[in-house]
């Protein structure tokens, strides 16, 4: 898991710990990563249930009326405040929790916290499930919000730690890819249950039956090893660290120098919230909010909340609407593979630039189709033909994202960080992604409406943006022990000013 204490100048892959990897870090790896599952689902469930009509008669009936007005402009169609607060709640509730989160994973651990998380989330799925008023709806979203909260920033951290240095990347994947599964589910189920009047019910509430399971078995799995030697349980972090490296390693050195580590941080005075602001960890405070900002200015969560809306605005009928969704998702899951094969051989700068411009590519291209096909003002009908393309168009964005931004927003920050501040910098970066798809989500609709095939130029934007900060300031963190992480920034052409040589030497025991 972690790697050894290096020179300044040597290569930390070489020194650091290596491990195996064995059928406990496996079965660990798959309990903590399913908490994607539930993030993934609430992401792929709303956006198909705002388009069914018992849905809609029983909470929304004006946009009912407009669906049915004909000459209502197609980028306007779900323009309602109080249906995008149905679904952007939970992320408010999500940042709220995700602050608390950095001190309960602290105090807790990473396992706890994903079961705090789980419990949670279950009670919001079934109020969820149960709603008879939008005030149901709304509190149940919050407690959705709140679950996942917790789980998006323990579960990170719990497969960073757990896993060798060699296979972090993939193992991190992990949580990315359930998070696709859960989006793919949920495609699936709204088109099964869309014609029915209480399918919205089975839609919004079958989620508790997952996160049963994941509850359950985050009773069955240890914590991290460095978690629990931070909490003073040496003991069990050597069993943790033997069950996770396999009985023929010699777990000892490894041990000690999580205990080392763990000191050192101890004796810092500060309290995270504070040392997180030093200079000399101002690049990982910067990569801490720039990459999950960035990640949700890709567009790619407002294509997963209201696919289904958008796609049915632009030509095609309610069952292939939602089909379409079930599509992306399938898209977005069979990418994540390609990642995960290919981020601790190739890189995580490599997968970002490439995927970045995947995703250009295409936004532009989606911009300029609806511009041609349905006119400035999006009054002419568009083609089933041209709302294809605009999917294909779409399903390559999705690709792009999947190999890239999707697992790497939660790999990076989750690794980036020394042991003392890892907690805070983790919920920090679940903070910013919160607040931003919040916003985002809130106000999509209504942009859509205003700015019509120009909103995905806005995305187009922010992505040449974002391509150039990985190209400039993104370091590669391949194969590099967490506990060598530092040397990262002492080589960067630009953040070593910052993370000079002599702090570097002051922290190293």
């Amino acid at each position: 898991m972690a790697g050894g204490v290096v020179p300044v100048d040597s290569s930390p892959i070489t020194n650091g710990f290596v491990g195996k990897i064995t059928l406990s870090v496996i079965i660990t790896c798959i309990v903590a990563a399913s908490s994607g599952f539930l993030f993934g689902y609430d992401l792929g469930i709303s956006g198909g249930v705002t388009t069914m009509v018992p849905f809609l008669e029983k909470f929304f009936p004006d946009i009912l009326r407009k669906v049915a007005n004909a000459e209502v402009n197609m980028y306007c169609v779900y323009d309602s405040q109080v249906l995008t607060l149905f679904t952007s709640s939970l992320y408010l509730a999500g940042l709220i929790s995700s602050l608390a989160a950095s001190r309960v994973t602290a105090v807790l651990g990473r396992r706890n916290t994903i079961l705090l998380g789980g419990v949670t989330f279950l009670v919001g799925g079934a109020l969820n499930g149960g709603a008879e008023n939008i005030a149901m709806l709304i509190l149940g979203r919050i407690l959705l919000g709140f679950g996942v909260g917790f789980t998006n920033q323990a579960a990170p951290l719990y497969l960073s730690e757990i896993a060798p240095p060699k296979w972090r990347g993939a193992f991190n994947t992990g949580f990315q890819f359930f998070l696709g599964v859960g989006a793919l589910v949920a495609g699936c189920i709204n088109f099964v249950t869309a014609k029915h009047t209480w399918g919205w019910r089975v839609s919004l509430g079958v989620v508790v039956a997952p996160t049963a399971v994941m509850t359950v078995g985050s009773f069955l799995i240890t914590d991290t090893p460095s978690s629990l030697v931070q909490r003073g349980k040496i003991d069990h972090a050597r069993k943790a660290l033997r069950r996770a490296r396999g009985s023929s390693i010699d777990v000892e050195p490894e041990l000690e120098e999580l205990i080392k580590w763990s000191q050192i941080a101890k004796s810092m005075d500060q309290e995270p919230f504070k040392t997180i602001f030093e200079s000399q960890f101002r690049p990982h405070l910067v990569m801490a909010v720039a990459i999950p900002f960035f990640q949700q200015l890709t567009g790619i969560n407002i294509v997963a909340f209201y696919a289904p809306n958008l796609f049915q605005s632009v030509g095609l009928g309610h069952d292939a609407a939602l089909l379409s969704a079930i599509i992306l998702g399938a898209v977005s899951l069979s990418s994540l593979l390609i990642s995960t094969a290919t981020i601790d051989r190739f890189g995580r700068r490599f997968l970002f630039i490439t995927g970045g411009i995947c995703m250009l590519v295409c936004q532009i291209a989606v911009s300029v189709t609806l511009a041609v096909v349905s006119g400035v003002h999006g009054t002419k009908k568009i083609s089933k033909g041209n709302a294809i393309l605009v999917l294909v168009l779409l399903c390559f964005y999705t690709a792009g994202f999947g190999w890239s931004w999707g697992p790497l927003t939660w790999l990076i920050p989750s690794e980036i960080f020394p042991v003392k501040i890892r907690t805070t910098g983790q919920s920090i970066a679940v903070a910013v992604q919160f607040i931003t798809i919040f916003i985002l989500s809130q106000t999509f609709l209504t942009m859509l409406c205003h700015f019509k095939f120009a909103a995905f130029l806005f995305y187009a934007g922010w992505i040449i943006i974002m391509t150039l900060f990985v190209i400039f300031f993104v370091p590669e963190t391949k194969g590099i022990p967490l506990e060598s992480m530092y040397t990262v920034w002492d080589k960067h052409w630009f953040w070593r000013r910052f993370v000079k040589r002599e702090l570097v030497r002051e922290n190293l025991p």
